[in-house]
């Protein structure tokens, strides 16, 4: 057989293996409702072929490496201060200019297993009970944080920080899932999202 036919027959197994998935490793193979939706892309020509002509991402530079882990979303407070970010262990941490400080936290069950460890995927056994913040907007007039939990719905924090306090768990008698980002209008008005009615993000 030809070389060609051996990486024929490879290619026509391992699309078979991956069609199939045997052992179960897809990211979807603990979830059999779920449902695939076709998602219409417009034409190439509609695409903005904007370019970095001057390559400026390539001399960007690298900050706060290994410093924090997992940070999701960044705020500055409304004297401009931070940044402010979530991360992985369920704390907010600010940036004094110096070196990060913790500001506030969403669980109230913090313990040992919440401790800062030494890799992101570290945290993953402990987020329902640590808490998961991602979302982070400052109220500019009265100086609250907002934050989206993932797994601990929408909650704010006063200027001076602490522990969160919760304001919404569920929405229409259904129980927030997955709490991901958040806005806020020039009125005050708080916007959220929840990336799924049945799936927690763990």
């Amino acid at each position: 057989m030809t070389p060609v036919g051996i990486l024929g027959i490879l290619f026509l197994l391992l699309a078979l293996y991956c069609g199939t998935d045997p052992f179960k490793q897809s990211a979807i193979s603990e979830f059999p409702d779920f449902e695939a939706y076709k998602v219409d892309m417009p034409p190439w020509e509609m695409v903005p072929m904007v370019r970095d002509k001057d390559n400026l991402l390539q001399k960007s530079e690298i900050k706060f490496l290994n410093q924090v882990q997992g940070p999701e979303s960044m705020a500055f407070d409304p004297l401009g201060r931070g940044p402010y970010t979530g991360v992985a262990d369920g704390r907010i941490v600010f940036w004094d200019g110096e070196k990060w400080n913790d500001f506030a936290h969403t669980s109230s069950n913090r313990s040992e297993l919440c401790n800062p460890k030494p890799s992101p995927l570290s945290y993953l056994p402990n987020e329902h009970i640590c808490g998961r913040p991602l979302g982070l907007r400052f109220d500019k007039k009265t100086g609250d944080l907002y934050i989206a939990d993932a797994y601990l719905g929408l909650l704010k924090v006063g200027p001076e920080g602490g522990l969160a306090t919760s304001l919404v768990t569920g929405a229409n008698g259904v129980p927030l899932r997955f709490t991901n980002d958040l806005d806020i209008d020039d009125e005050g008005i708080v916007y959220f999202t929840d990336s799924s009615s049945k799936y927690q993000r763990r």
